[in-house]
């Protein structure tokens, strides 16, 4: 029995540790353009350890794609329910992205250290391409995918239709226009 005890309370308290690792900072680089925000509720737990960096990109580790709820219908996030985007200005299926600079900064790239990631739900093509920066980028029926720095918690969608270039993708990878 005392194993049994002494087990409970180490897995609790990991949990805690875990738990508190859970909470959002905001970014500290403020977008060129924002639009109101509007929740979204993924269709299922997230299964990735949450970025503790505080960080709008979410961790590269384990990464994994899935499909949410939003008042867009369903949508692409990524495995902690974040938003992820594609930009007008990127050649679909050319192999690379033209967000760089102050575009890198307000859209970061979705990234990976791995190969194509999990996508639950997602029936589009998963690829990977080479980043600006040298880092793996996932994209999703050609498309390069960002997050949006303006959205600060899982199901935000405040990037969508940002000066016309910037959408949320359905499921099968294609733009959702408002």
């Amino acid at each position: 029995m005392t194993t049994r005890t002494t087990a409970a309370a180490l897995a609790a308290g990991v949990l805690v540790v875990a738990l508190a690792g859970c909470t959002s900072a905001t970014s500290e680089s403020e977008p060129t353009t924002a639009a109101t925000s509007q929740a979204a509720e993924p269709s299922s737990e997230p299964s990735t350890e949450p970025d503790t960096t505080g960080s709008a990109e979410p961790s590269a580790t384990a990464f994994e794609l899935a499909v949410a709820e939003s008042p867009l219908g369903e949508i692409v996030v990524d495995g902690e329910g974040m938003t992820v985007y594609m930009f007008d200005s990127d050649t679909q299926g050319a192999g690379v992205s033209t967000c760089e600079g102050q575009c890198a900064t307000n859209w970061p790239a979705v990234t990976t250290d791995g190969g194509v990631p999990d996508a639950e739900g997602v029936t589009g093509e998963l690829g990977t391409i080479v980043g600006v920066d040298g880092a793996t980028q996932v994209t999703l029926n050609g498309w390069p995918l960002y997050y949006f720095a303006g959205d600060s918690a899982a199901g935000d969608v405040a990037g969508q239709g940002v000066n016309d270039v910037w959408w949320v993708l359905s499921p099968a990878g294609e733009r959702m226009a408002e």
